[in-house]
């Protein structure tokens, strides 16, 4: 799913640091976004990220506050702005009991009340400290696991109800690894110098302070670390996570008690508010061996600690001072590099998207996104559908039998654009006035139930797994669908109707629908079918084929160096390389078909392909500290925002010409060694 993969920002307006413009009524006459992003001192051909958005980024420092800064976290500034003031408006009128505006107003009361949140301490979540604190047997460990999974917190593991990937009409219970409190399993054991600071401040700093704060024995931290580093060592990669067939393993309860001996299930899954299930999707067996190995082994005052910081950890945000600063020191600074946090209300609106998003989207669209500009995007998926099928007739390493079950596959995409046709509903989740932390945790239970509540039901395909405002975008390909929230569409400064369609293109069309459709067809969504079932359609040459074309790319994004010794992990990140290619060519294609392109006139000295390339870039207009970069290396299958640019580019024909880029330039590559996919 997208949510996991794309991380491309939008904005809907300028603001302070952002790009000085004017709306042009005449569409980039007077004057223009892309020109005051640009450092023409830079050779397209050598850096076209750095010649595309260089000159904001030398203007633009990145704040004190943040571990990345560019178009993507104006918008959110933007937006939050317009949500302040919707939330201080919800607290000033009050509301029925229930309705949407009380949640709201309540919400962002409790979210400010820091008197009460510093004179509360940890009062709020004693019963479920002492619950934890009062364990005497595994039996009791396993209860304490079941229940704090039913608040929407994964310790041991991670637990969720989605499509059954081999039969998309049903859905299924997954059990997947997790339950450390680094990012990712290789921090506990590559020996880099930015990883080993990283755990070493983890070991030594972080589990140690935690403890403090918490009241536990500072001596558990070391053996914390252990179970998680045991945890860490039966966990698959990044890449070997990108494998559906070797990550679905579906098996009975009784052979899932088999797999972990001195767990009943039977009894372990009730407890957790799983019903109607007879069978679970296992994502990586070795790993829930391991789990049912640290049950037996680990000691219950070990178990104390660890379900005590996972507490804690979860809701470290919504507790007193020392506990949230502890928590950002590691998380936001060790990890990310941030100098200090952002303002409390900044951070209360974010929890609240996460506990209430659709209520403050559903006043968002509103007011954001008319149906004229819906109209216009939905005609521009069309448009990129066609020519993605056009593109597929006239590949010359595919056989006829592959091109038609891809062409039925291509044509039974659905597109959802702006936002969803029906609400979610949140009648039952209570907001109040009371501790913040008690309003975070009843949303973690409510999202919760809301999950494992549709085993045993039909298959909602309506629905939205993001709200409009979320500038992101997502393929899912058990429905075989892109979903496009309203946010994602709009460029700063400028409303949509002056913005030419060169930039729009290559803005919205390639980098966001052209990407979401290919996502339908790289190294993981080519193996789902047209009903979103993970079943095997490619003839097996067409297969091999596929595969050469993917390893080059992999080969390609591998040979990048990002920061000191860090590579690109192109076999973790090769889904999204795929992805950028196919996006940027077939979106290409479809804007050769405009009225712009056609008549080929200059705006501000610019041609439309040059506007094109141009309007791609300033999707990842934007820098981060070297803390986040190597965090997003590790963790993260998207490459840099700078490789997403130069990257496909260097494989792109129409950029060589657009740019005239020739031999010598550093992003040059010889025609017959380009990569071409799709």
């Amino acid at each position: 799913m997208q949510t996991k993969s794309f991380t491309k920002p939008l904005v809907i307006l300028a603001a302070i640091g952002l790009i000085a413009v004017s709306c042009s009524k005449n569409k980039g006459e007077s004057k223009d976004l892309l020109l005051s992003t640009m450092d023409t001192t830079v050779n397209p051909g050598d850096d076209f990220f750095m010649y595309a958005n260089g000159l904001w980024i030398k203007n633009n420092p990145i704040p004190a506050a943040y571990s990345r800064w560019g178009i993507g976290n104006i918008i959110n500034d933007e937006i939050y702005e317009r949500l302040r003031t919707i939330n201080e408006s919800s607290l000033k009128e009050g509301g029925a009991k229930g309705s949407n505006t009380q949640k709201i107003g309540d919400f962002w009361y409790s979210g400010m009340d820091t008197v009460s949140i510093e004179k509360e301490k940890l009062n709020p979540l004693k019963a479920d400290l002492n619950r934890i604190a009062s364990m005497k047997s595994s039996a009791d460990v396993l209860a304490v696991v079941a229940y704090m999974h039913t608040l929407g917190i994964q310790p041991l593991f991670t637990m969720y109800a989605t499509q059954d990937q081999k039969n998309s009409d049903m859905i299924a219970l997954y059990l997947e690894q997790g339950g450390i409190g680094l990012p990712d399993r290789d921090y506990f054991f590559n020996t880099d110098k930015h990883t080993t600071d990283v755990r070493k401040d983890y070991q030594n700093a972080f589990l140690v302070n935690m403890c403090k704060l918490s009241g536990l024995d500072t001596k558990q931290a070391g053996e914390v670390y252990k179970l998680e580093e045991g945890l860490a060592k039966a966990s698959r990669k990044l890449e070997a996570l990108r494998d559906p067939y070797k990550n679905y393993n579906k098996m009975s309860i009784a052979q899932l008690n088999k797999l972990t001996p001195g767990i009943d299930w039977s009894k372990m899954l009730p407890a957790m508010k799983v019903k109607k299930v007879d069978s679970v999707i296992v994502g990586q067996p070795e790993f829930l061996k391991q789990v049912a190995t640290s049950i037996k082994s680990v000691s219950i005052d070990t178990w104390k600690a660890y379900l005590t910081l996972n507490l804690l950890n979860e809701y470290a945000s919504y507790l007193h001072k020392d506990i949230n600063k502890e928590s950002f020191r590691f998380y936001g600074t060790v990890l990310s590099g941030a100098k200090e946090q952002r303002p409390r209300w900044k951070r209360v609106l974010s929890a609240e998207e996460g506990a209430m998003g659709e209520i403050l989207g559903q006043l968002f669209v509103k007011e954001y996104f008319p149906e004229h500009t819906k109209k216009r995007y939905e005609a521009m998926v069309e448009n990129v559908k066609t020519t993605f099928g056009e593109r597929v007739k006239k590949l010359d390493w595919m056989s006829q039998p592959t091109k038609e079950k891809a062409l039925a596959k291509l044509a039974t995409v659905s597109q959802k654009v702006g936002y969803p046709n029906k609400w979610k509903d949140l009648s039952s989740l209570q907001v109040d006035r009371g501790p913040w932390v008690l309003n975070m945790k009843r949303a973690g239970e409510f999202w919760y139930a809301y999950n494992i509540n549709k085993l045993g039901k039909p298959v909602d395909r309506t629905e939205w797994e993001m709200t409009p405002q979320t500038y992101n975008a997502y393929y899912n390909p058990s429905n075989n669908e892109i979903v496009l929230p309203a946010a994602i569409f709009s460029i700063p400064g400028w409303n949509d109707d002056d913005i030419d369609d060169a930039i729009v293109y290559g803005y919205a069309a390639a980098s966001t629908i052209g990407h979401e459709l290919t996502h339908g067809f790289d190294d993981q969504g080519c193996q789902y079918n047209e009903k979103g079932n993970l079943v095997k359609w490619w003839t097996p040459e067409d297969e091999k084929k596929f595969a050469e074309r993917t390893k080059k790319i992999v080969t390609q994004f591998n040979k990048f160096v990002v920061l000191d010794s860090l590579h690109v992990n192109g076999e973790a990140s090769q889904g999204e390389n795929i992805a950028d290619l196919g996006g940027i060519v077939i979106a290409w294609d479809a804007f050769t078909k405009t009225k712009q392109y056609k008549e080929g006139k200059t705006i501000n000295g610019l041609t439309p392909a040059q506007r094109y390339f141009l309007g791609y870039s300033l999707g990842w207009l934007g820098h981060q500290r070297n803390e986040a970069l190597a965090n997003q290396i590790m963790t993260d299958v998207h490459s840099p925002a700078n490789l997403r640019v130069n990257g496909p580019f260097a494989n792109v024909d129409a950029f060589y010409k657009a740019f005239n880029v020739k031999p010598g330039n550093k992003m040059y590559v010889p025609e017959k060694d380009r990569i071409k996919i799709w």
